[in-house]
């Protein structure tokens, strides 16, 4: 299937390890020029050299995307670059473990602002240009915690199902002037932070998960497919990537 991403311009976040890192490959694969960032120098040159001896067209910025000022700086840079910008992936690291009834106000506002206000300015500032061209995708990697909050994850539930509710609301603004907004939302895959957290038992909680996780390349392909021309009439969904191991019906 062609995606229709070939020569498209794509930022994906947090991107030199784990899910971020499979989604850039993933874009790159498809013929999509990417701006990968990071705060790891090491790890994000590690990346950039990856995607280019595949033949891939990489610009890294180390950058860390939780700073207020950063969204800004990386779309800024990310036009000057290649002129343009047709596909944001906001990604951003996950909030420690921790219970609803333990967690302090710090950490609430810390959880906030990584992962629901640090997208919510990724897409506010990528827009424009996107709205320039009546074309463009954006898919926020969150949680399957969207849907099935885990007793361990209280950070995570808290702030990654605003950011579904603030989407909801958008992808209905943004859908006639051609910007598709969706989240993804992975289970337990096979990155450094999931193995940290004890694999796909350790995140589980209520849902009894067998300890099998997914391969984030696979996981990658179908953040490029959302960010692709044949899902233009894929928006303001949650798509669950997570092998079956929520039990919700919604």
């Amino acid at each position: 299937m062609d995606l229709g991403v070939d020569g498209r311009v794509a930022l994906v976040t947090a991107s030199s390890k784990g899910l971020g890192r499979a989604s850039a490959l993933a874009l790159a694969a498809e013929g999509a020029k990417v701006v990968i960032t990071a705060r790891a120098q090491e790890a994000l040159q590690k990346t950039a050299a990856e995607i280019a001896g595949a033949g891939g067209d990489v610009h890294p910025i180390a950058a860390d995307v939780t700073e207020p000022t950063t969204p800004r700086r990386l779309i800024a840079e990310t036009i000057e670059r290649f002129g343009r910008l047709d596909i944001l992936v906001a990604n951003a690291g996950g909030p420690p473990p921790s219970r609803a009834l333990e967690i302090t106000d710090e950490q609430i506002e810390a959880a906030v602002n990584a992962n629901l206000t640090t997208s919510i300015r990724l897409a506010r500032e990528a827009v424009p240009s996107m709205q320039a061209r009546g074309w463009g995708r954006i898919c926020c990697i969150t949680s399957w915690s969207v849907k099935q909050p885990m007793r361990e994850l209280a950070l995570s539930n808290l702030a990654r199902t605003g950011l579904w509710a603030w989407a909801k609301t958008a992808a209905y603004d943004l859908f006639p002037t051609g910007v598709n907004l969706n989240l993804i939302c992975p289970g337990p895959h096979a990155t450094d932070r999931m193995l940290q957290l004890g694999g796909a038992s350790g995140a589980s909680g209520a849902s009894g998960s067998s300890a099998q996780m997914g391969d984030p390349a696979d996981f990658g392909k179908i953040v490029a497919f959302l960010c692709s021309e044949p899902a233009a009439y894929v928006s303001g969904t949650a798509v669950m990537v997570d092998g079956a191991a929520s039990a919700g019906l919604l």
